[in-house]
């Protein structure tokens, strides 16, 4: 419960702290028109998968069902309760990992959700409106029921997995990357463990001799209840899969049989987006985990080891081949961002965890030396999280590698600035002319004013309030004359910072 309840103070105080980034503000423009309007169609050219938005969509059509508020009202539709939705599925990924503490030890589920409760990136992502954190939780929740169902043989661990893979199909595309993964490292698990066993139970003198045919299959069978059974089970368990698929992406249904086909048209579409955008080195996610997550990597490898050279426990050993597989999946791809290392910490994490443990054994059960290698960890971690979340969450230094391309805090300025306004004039029915063609998450923060412009470009106007960009001013300031005054943010320029390469000017109409 401390371990809980220290991760949910750190991805949930003050979430309003940093201002959301451009891809926030497209995930929070799709809420917003699917809470107002009931109106949501998946795009497989440019977006991920709908789960974020109907997940988030709950809780305003909730308050509007129990308290009959208006589309346009603002409840469940503020920045605390977008985000609260991957914080809330951050929080749960820890608690899924406690479910592993039959299969990896008491020790290192502790040390594992500790790790992870702390780790820089976990944190920092789960406190982003984006839908990494619900992924990340769907795809330990198929490795979770996976465990269960091959160790209790309870047939409804089957249609749990199958509804957690269906989710994680609907969330997004990458899914094919993390399924395949799972895969690959399944059945060398199992091998390599049945290898292993064997040849340390039989005597040098029968090694040489043939094994008999294994009878697992068979013995599965049998324990599932039969070949009808089983078939009957598998069936719904695809059914299953397929209906969860078909009614997210049609938009319950809404956007069928459309919505369907463009979800199977999307992996033609991000096989070409791999490949062209965010483009960087192999090596790239190996350097960034080893700059803000240093204690999880170098940990996670010597648990990863140790696993290969003393497969006690063949959950940790199937973690550490689903990190690093993923890892080196995602470095041949050449499209990378911060965000998608998420996918690699929760098994890093299990491995560096098992780790620990290993130590404390190995000690013969003396808490010395793996509370200095705890403590240290943790130390590290918590340093790197509270300097990356609360202190430089928008510093664009190379060092804070989750710190992509990010809003800075001048747009809160702005943002709060251009609500002054309004309530000096008339609230919500203010004007607002955006010239400046870089303006995302701005429309996720003016979303209840009615009367705003997107231009993009130089445009007459009339209206109290005009947003340029800095690199338009001299063209515009001409073309304004005495009517409007830039209102200064203190900077050298006078504008605010939208992010790395873009200023904002906020001028306001005199007369």
């Amino acid at each position: 419960m401390i371990i809980l309840a220290v991760a949910a103070f750190l991805r949930i105080y003050n979430l309003t702290l940093v201002p959301l980034h451009h891809d926030e503000g497209v995930n929070g423009n799709f809420l917003v028109k699917l809470v107002r309007d009931g109106v949501y169609q998946y795009d497989p050219a440019n977006y991920h998968g709908p789960t974020l938005y109907y997940f988030s969509a709950f809780l305003p059509w909730l308050l509007r069902l129990l308290f009959g508020v208006s589309a346009r009202e603002t409840y469940g539709l503020n920045t605390v309760a977008i985000r609260l939705v991957p914080s809330l599925f951050g929080l749960g990924t820890i608690a899924l990992v406690f479910m592993l503490r039959r299969y990896i030890g008491t020790i290192a589920t502790l040390c594992a959700a500790l790790l992870l409760a702390l780790s820089p990136g976990a944190v920092y992502l789960s406190r982003y409106y984006i839908h990494e954190t619900l992924f990340v939780f769907f795809t330990l929740g198929i490795v979770v029921v996976g465990v269960k169902f091959h160790s209790e043989r309870n047939p409804l661990y089957l249609l749990l997995g199958s509804a957690s893979a269906a989710l994680l199909f609907a969330t997004k595309e990458t899914a094919i990357i993390s399924v395949i993964v799972l895969l690959i490292a399944l059945p060398i698990t199992l091998l390599y463990v049945r290898l292993v066993s064997r040849s340390q139970q039989q005597p040098k003198s029968k090694r040489k001799g043939k094994s008999p045919t294994p009878r697992a299959f068979t013995d599965f069978v049998a324990e599932m209840g039969g070949p009808i059974n089983l078939t009957i089970w598998v069936l719904l368990a695809v059914l299953l899969f397929i209906t969860i698929n078909v009614v997210f992406y049609s938009s319950f249904f809404t956007n069928y049989p459309k919505g369907v086909y463009d979800a199977l048209r999307t992996f033609n579409f991000w096989s070409k987006t791999g490949k062209e955008a965010h483009v960087h080195p192999i090596t790239t996610y190996i350097q960034w985990l080893f700059q803000q997550e240093s204690p999880l990597l170098l940990l996670a490898c010597v648990g990863a080891l140790i696993s290969v050279f003393r497969p006690k426990r063949p959950v940790v050993l199937f973690c550490s081949l689903w990190a690093f597989g993923l890892i080196a999946a995602y470095s041949l791809v050449p499209y990378k961002t911060p965000w998608l290392a998420l996918n690699f910490l929760v098994p890093l994490a299990i491995a560096a965890g098992y780790a620990i443990q290993v130590v404390y054994e190995t000690d013969q059960h003396q808490l010395r030396l793996p509370l200095v290698i705890l403590f240290a960890a943790t130390a590290i971690s918590t340093y790197q999280t509270i300097d990356l979340n609360f202190v430089n969450y928008d510093n664009d230094n190379t060092y804070y590698v989750y710190v992509y391309a990010h809003t800075k805090r001048d747009t809160n300025a702005l943002v709060k600035k251009i609500d002054e306004i309004a309530r000096q004039t008339n609230q919500g029915s203010t004007g607002i002319t955006i010239m400046s063609p870089d303006y995302w998450p701005l429309p996720w923060y003016l979303r209840n004013y009615s009367r705003v412009g997107y231009y993009g470009r130089l445009t007459k106007t009339t209206e109290p309030i005009l947003i340029a960009s800095e690199t338009q001013r001299p063209e515009l300031e001409g073309m304004l004359g005495p009517d409007y005054q830039l209102l200064s943010s203190g900077s050298p320029t006078g504008g605010f910072a939208l992010r790395p390469g873009v200023d904002l000017l906020l001028y306001v109409r005199q007369r």
